[in-house]
């Protein structure tokens, strides 16, 4: 519900105006996301120069050698279809 208290703290400002308190986002929700969006499109940007020998030192990436049984049915968010929809979700 609008107003609803998150960490002892009341969120700023809902951007988007959504049929569920789901699809409600703050500011701040909204910057930490193309924060993370923006320093993964650099990692991505480094790691594809670094495999073309464009560049001799590039981001390492680390694969788990035993993999935790919890995260299983872990599926990671891609970040750009959700961009995508939420550009879409505003015309």
């Amino acid at each position: 519900p609008p107003g609803r208290q998150v960490n002892g703290k009341r969120p700023q400002v809902l951007l988007s105006h959504a049929p569920g308190p789901e699809e409600c986002y703050t500011a701040a929700h909204e910057e930490n996301v193309r924060f993370v969006y923006e320093a993964w499109q650099e990692v991505e940007q480094q790691l594809d120069d670094s495999q073309r020998g464009e560049s001799a030192r590039g981001p390492v990436q680390y694969v788990e050698k035993t993999p935790n049984p919890s995260l299983k049915y872990f599926v990671p968010i891609d970040l750009e279809e959700w961009w995508a929809k939420q550009f879409l979700a505003k015309i």
